[in-house]
């Protein structure tokens, strides 16, 4: 049973019947087949005929011989020579055809079809793709399941705080609920088959790595180092400990594939005083919780981090620029922009002592100008303000 991801189809949706392709990216199993799915499933119901509506999936082996764009040419227009009215093109996974934007390009030039693709790769629309395609296209980002999705894919709409361990400890990607939430063996086997599928196909095979141990080692690293501001030396001399050398080139080429098979975000700092970003020092996010638990486990001390990770993906949901900041050598969680909105937002476990208020509460005090600042908690009966700064109960923020 497909379960509507309303918001994105609320954007592909004005998109629809006009002379752009929809381009939906993101990484493996975060949803994309369903939303095409789900919109083929609304043609339908509006009266488009099934023979009207094509479907290639590249993940499938019925598909495996169309690997090239003349492949798909000749496929795509043997299929519809014999239809009539407008037609509807999806393509899954479309990077895996050699050259795909030629014909795709074609097909949108001869109006032989309303074009949707999904690609596992932000650089998909590479510049001379996108320059070639300018103003053609739209583009939409899955992410996994916001936690109110989570409820949603759940159906305990009201078991907000059993369910929101759960999201902590699995994450939210889609195709965990179709697994028992209870069998934690049966879901750490699913999340390491997944971040193995990612490692080695849109990985080790894409960009032909030659040093596949090394590469894992890093991913282990960031995933172990959840948020932490970390640089590419910095890693060159774990590493070093390790008895593996990659030089720091190598490590920036290889976290710049990792970002482009969305595994990891790089969320760059910004000097709130200074008025400018910090060119080397970085904070990375795994994409989903449930990847580093596929890759290095769970453990109840890393909590503080996972609410940090939940956050920043949820600020990314709803459609944000995020960037972390720092003010006197302080650091501010999140910087969150969208339009000419913006606040700042620090995220904790729970603020238990004097300590931990001035932190959370005292960075936050040193920004002089009049944006919103927000601390985020998971102390449900906290009191809601402090010294103008608002405190939520962070579930409550999620929802």
């Amino acid at each position: 049973m497909l379960i509507n991801r309303e918001s994105y189809i609320n954007k592909i949706e004005p998109f629809i019947n006009k002379p752009v392709i929809k381009v939906i990216s993101g990484m493996r199993r975060t949803g994309k087949s369903s939303l095409l799915k789900l919109i083929i499933e609304k043609l339908k119901k509006e009266g488009i005929a099934g023979e009207n509506i094509l479907y290639i999936n590249k993940e499938s082996l019925e598909f495996d011989s169309i690997r090239s764009y003349l492949d798909l040419d000749n496929y795509v227009k043997s299929k519809i020579k014999k239809t009539k009215g407008q037609r509807y093109l999806f393509i899954d996974e479309v990077q895996e055809i050699e050259n795909w934007e030629k014909a795709v390009l074609s097909f949108l030039t001869d109006n032989l079809a309303d074009i949707f693709i999904t690609g596992s790769n932000s650089k998909l629309l590479s510049s001379d793709i996108s320059t070639i395609l300018r103003g053609r296209y739209y583009e939409v980002r899955i992410f996994p399941l916001s936690f109110r999705e989570f409820l949603s894919f759940r159906r305990k709409p009201d078991d907000t705080e059993s369910e929101f361990k759960n999201y902590m400890k699995y994450g939210g990607l889609p195709g965990l609920h179709g697994l028992p939430i209870d069998n934690e063996a049966l879901i750490s086997e699913y999340l390491y088959a997944l971040v193995n599928t990612v490692f080695y196909k849109d990985l080790i095979e894409r960009y032909k790595i030659r040093e596949p141990e090394a590469l894992a080692r890093i991913l282990r690293y960031l995933f172990d180092n959840l948020g932490n501001v970390t640089t590419a030396r910095s890693i060159s001399n774990f590493l070093s400990t390790q008895k593996i050398r990659v030089t720091v080139d190598t490590i920036m080429n290889y976290l710049h594939f990792m970002e482009s098979a969305f595994l990891i975000n790089r969320v760059r700092r910004f000097d709130l005083k200074g008025k400018r970003f910090l060119e080397i020092y970085e904070k990375i996010y795994p994409t989903d919780a449930g990847l580093r638990r596929g890759l290095i486990g769970y453990n109840d001390k890393d909590i503080s981090q996972l609410l940090e990770l939940i956050v920043y993906n949820e600020l990314r949901i709803r459609g944000y620029n995020v960037y972390a900041g720092t003010v006197d050598n302080l650091e501010i969680d999140f910087v969150a922009e969208r339009g000419k909105e913006k606040f700042y937002v620090q995220v904790c476990y729970l603020l238990g002592g004097e300590k931990v208020k001035a932190r959370e509460f005292g960075n936050l005090l040193k920004i002089k100008d009049n944006y919103p600042k927000l601390v985020l908690s998971m102390d449900k009966f906290y009191p809601e303000e402090y010294q103008g700064i608002e405190h939520k109960y962070l579930i409550d923020f999620l929802l």
